[in-house]
């Protein structure tokens, strides 16, 4: 059962964007196929969960070619965790962009593209949890990086292409230190097999091992955005479309961590770089928060407290210990719940109030009642507020780090509980402007005042008018009339600066930014796939907590097979160790 179910995973979503690119003209048969899709997919990722916990790990040679020759895919407890919960939020996810589609009126391209560049990223995230090679593990990589690069430009407007090439750039350089890496490997051992490297790699002098540690550690971490090497997500998510924000904020980082967690544990057991990954960890979790502190845009805040919560798991896999890894492995799938879904909120937020500035949004709370529920759950969640899920993995991350004892670790244990703080007050400044306080003046007045002063006296709001195609003032007779060109052009960028600064002018990227609505918040109802989609992350988030205990019993009898390495090696080998 466990062969014939393994590559589904893979395979599905990309038989799925091939049927979904041959219906692209049929939007409606398409993003059909694409939910039928993911559903299939979440119901294999529950089965082999199942089976994993129940048989212990399974390894699948793809072909029939014996190891190490042929491509090895592997489902253990941690990647079997790692493909339901990716998998549940892609499917809530790709609910929520139908929903936006259809309520834009959204039916050309480019969503014909987004549903098949959609299921080619899932497709490459589930080949990642499931590869048993380095190199596959890298085409994984490739595969999800190749369509996030699509979706993150998906619309073409200026800030989503400056964001994509820093994107793109950062990517190269790590996808091209990861393939050295691996090159490295191969050349020291032989093999790229993870399951052989395990044996192989001890028997290199030290210092190679720790060059090739070194190497792959840093390709890692540039993926999960670990400080010093997290600057380019701030500035990549939060200009995406709402639905492709949440699944990169959800997904694409934690495909990294679980890379540093695989191979950490399975390839260098030795805990060379653990003091290295310790202070990784705190300045990851103190330097994030403090970014997102300062941040007045949702969205931005969000992407600080995403680059400051990948610490916490960091410190989980450098602690080393079973308590750690525990620890980290539930609080990466509560991760990727609550960050989707606070994304998805955000993209909500932005329908509702036309912005996502804290500065520039008011009463919501008091307009969509619902709305400002599906931001609060999470929101508390994230904080780590009793008895949620946010508060039980960091907790267990607490306990690991005092049972541990060392300086280090009661640093971070420190840095931990001001993160944790601190980010509550992050999350309580997002609920007291945007929804708590009272709607005052209209969105953007004051920025749009601002606009018209840094422009200068000579493009005031009344030439705009004239510069926008309104009549002449009457007062100046000709000289209003014939502007000279140098203040009609001042003029003209007055407006688009002032519209740029209000988001006056709606955004036709074609794919659902074409929500800025006329009308007030209280009169703009928000669509019902997209409030239900969210609405089913909350309920699973709240359901993390729920099975708090069983889930941690799991994440705990994956972290021994993590520290054991056995079932693992067994599974690739058949039960004979081959070096």
């Amino acid at each position: 059962m466990t062969s014939v179910l393994t590559p589904l995973p893979v395979l599905l979503p990309l038989l799925g964007a091939a049927g979904a690119l041959l219906v692209g003209r049929h939007p409606r048969t398409q993003r059909t196929l694409s939910i039928l899709v993911l559903s299939a997919v979440l119901a294999v990722s529950v089965a082999l969960l199942v089976l994993a916990d129940a048989e212990g790990a399974q390894a699948v040679s793809v072909g029939g070619w014996p190891v190490p020759l042929g491509v090895v895919l592997v489902v253990d407890r941690l990647s079997a965790l790692m493909l339901v919960v990716a998998s549940s939020v892609a499917l809530a996810v790709l609910v929520f962009a139908v929903g936006q589609g259809s309520a834009d009126g959204d039916e050309e391209t480019p969503l014909s593209i987004f549903h098949p560049t959609f299921l080619v990223l899932i497709a490459g995230v589930s080949n990642a949890f499931l590869a048993g090679d380095l190199f596959n593990l890298y085409v994984g990589f490739e595969i999800l990086l190749t369509a996030s690069y699509v979706l993150l430009t998906l619309g073409g407007s200026a800030p989503r292409i400056r964001a994509g090439i820093t994107y793109i750039v950062v990517s190269l350089l790590s996808s091209l230190l990861f393939l050295a890496a691996i090159a490295l490997v191969y050349a020291a051992t032989g093999t790229v097999n993870m399951a052989q490297l395990a044996v192989r790699l001890a028997e290199l002098p030290e210092g190679t091992q720790l060059l090739l540690q070194s190497m792959l550690l840093v390709a890692f971490c540039i993926k999960a955005a670990v400080f010093p090497l997290s600057a380019w997500l701030p500035d990549s998510y939060p200009t995406a479309p709402a639905p492709v924000t949440a699944v990169f904020a959800g997904l694409l980082t934690k495909v990294g961590v679980y890379a540093v967690i695989r191979t950490q544990t399975l390839l260098f057991p030795g805990g060379a770089l653990d003091d290295v990954l310790m202070w990784a960890a705190l300045a990851t979790m103190v330097i994030g928060i403090l970014g997102a502190v300062a941040q007045t845009d949702i969205r931005r805040i969000l992407s600080f407290t995403l680059v400051s919560h990948i610490g916490y798991m960091v410190f989980g896999i450098a602690l080393g210990t079973t308590a750690g890894l525990a620890g980290a492995v539930f609080y990466v799938a509560h991760h990727i719940a609550i960050q989707t879904t606070l994304f998805l909120v955000a993209g909500l937020v932005e329908r509702q109030g036309g912005s996502t500035s804290v500065d520039r949004l008011g009463g919501l709370a008091r307009s969509s009642p619902l709305l400002a529920v599906l931001f609060f759950v999470p929101a508390m969640n994230l904080a780590g507020i009793p008895p949620l899920s946010g508060f039980i993995g960091k907790l267990g991350l607490l306990e690991a780090g005092a049972a541990d004892g060392s300086w280090p670790a009661m640093v971070l244990v420190g840095g931990a509980v001001v993160t944790s703080l601190l980010t509550l007050v992050a999350v309580a400044r997002v609920w007291t402007r945007a929804f708590w306080r009272p709607a005052v003046q209209a969105p953007g007045a004051d920025t749009a005042a601002a606009a018209a002063a840094d422009a200068g006296p000579e493009t005031a709001p009344e030439p705009v008018g004239v510069a926008a195609g309104g009549p002449a003032p009457a007062t100046g007779g000709s000289t209003a009339a014939r502007r000279r060109p140098r203040t009609v052009a001042r003029a003209r960028a007055w407006a688009r600066h002032t519209a740029v600064a209000t988001d006056t002018g709606p955004s036709r990227d074609g794919f659902g930014d074409r929500h800025l609505d006329p009308r007030p918040g209280p009169d703009r109802p928000l669509p019902g796939v997209m409030l239900g989609a969210t609405a089913a992350m909350v309920a699973l988030t709240v359901a993390l907590t729920v099975v708090a205990g069983p889930l941690y019993g799991f994440t705990d009898r994956a972290a021994g097979d993590l520290l054991d390495r056995t079932p693992y090696l067994e599974s690739v080998f058949g039960g004979e160790v081959v070096e």
